[in-house]
């Protein structure tokens, strides 16, 4: 089934665990020429300056996003604005951004992430060999005006999707994406609409569209938390290592743990939360999807808990699933 609202909800919680992630994915042995093809297209993406208009298509949903790139004397800067609902715009420098709400009056500081589109990787990648095969082609193709090759990272088993992507034939960056199923169908792709590289991109493409004096200001961020130790026991599937581990607040009296599992192109988040039951009793036990992403919700003891990943439902299913609680007393 699907469920747009707690998808987005679940989807919000990943993204923030990634930002705090970044780098930290385990390096094991991989072929070098796909180690090669992504280094190329990740570089692309972290040191090129470009501008330009992105769509994002997610199941039924469908966004528009204008982002903006440029390294100069002070490193990475970013803007990234939601061109679709809820007016906002994300700042980045570097290592931190601030994300604009105007409509609430309210700015939050944050952990940046660097892995969002055109960026593809989670980490540094090295070990993507082992599970996905690159090919590539000769086929060129045309996004937004530029010429791209073709090429696919296919999933060696059914744990994970595979990935039909264009890079510019100039400068590597990557153009266009497309997240493939096991049986080969499309279930979520991203691509440039228009874009700017190098000295075309406009002088004031950085600068916040808002005000923000006066506005409320917050800061997100998660706690390092060690989840076996409070009695937690996972099994990964195949390829992928933990990441990270939180401890985060989601509302009053209200936290949540959160353990980041990747094989650094994917990224699957497991949920620990006290179960309410005045708060969680109409939340159903299950499976939802919205293209590429997939949750899984299950109660366990007095806890409630929850897989979400883009990854093929059976992933987060299995994941959910495997996971046991020892209480304290046990041990």
């Amino acid at each position: 089934m699907t469920g747009a609202g707690p998808v987005r909800r679940w989807a919000r919680a990943l993204g923030l665990a990634l930002l705090l992630s970044a780098g930290s994915v385990p390096v094991l042995a991989a072929s070098p020429d796909i180690d090669d093809f992504l280094q190329q297209v990740q570089t692309a993406a972290r040191t090129l300056d470009f501008a330009g208009v992105y769509v994002y298509q997610q199941g039924a949903v469908i966004q528009s996003t204008r982002l903006a790139h440029v390294v100069d004397g002070t490193g990475e800067r970013e803007r990234l604005e939601a061109l679709d609902g809820e007016p906002r715009e994300c700042l980045r420098q570097n290592d931190i951004q601030r994300c604009l709400y105007p409509d609430r009056k309210l700015v939050v500081a944050q952990p940046a992430r660097s892995d969002h589109f055109p960026g593809l990787l989670l980490g540094d990648g090295r070990s993507l060999g082992k599970r996905y095969e690159w090919k590539p082609s000769s086929r060129a193709y045309r996004v937004a005006g530029r010429r791209c090759t073709v090429s696919e990272l296919l999933a060696r088993d059914r744990l994970r999707y595979s990935y039909r992507v264009c890079t510019d034939q100039k400068t590597h960056l990557l153009l266009k994406s497309q997240t493939l199923d096991p049986r080969g169908h499309i279930v979520d792709q991203v691509a440039f609409g228009s874009i700017r590289l190098g000295t075309d991109v406009p002088t004031n493409a950085l600068d916040a569209k808002w005000d923000t004096h006066g506005w409320k200001q917050e800061t997100e961020s998660g706690t390092p938390t060690d989840l076996q130790a409070k009695g937690w026991r996972f099994s990964p599937p195949a390829g992928f290592a933990p990441v990270v581990q939180l401890s985060r607040k989601i509302g009053p009296n209200h936290g949540v743990d959160q353990l980041v599992l990747s094989d650094g192109l994917a990224a699957i988040s497991i949920f620990v939360e006290t179960f309410d039951p005045k708060r969680d009793q109409n939340v159903k036990q299950g499976g939802m999807r919205q293209g590429a992403l997939n949750i899984y919700r299950l109660r366990l003891a007095s806890y409630w808990l929850t897989a979400v990943g883009e990854v093929p439902a059976q992933t987060v299913r299995d994941v959910a699933h495997a996971v046991q609680y020892v209480p304290k007393a046990a041990h």
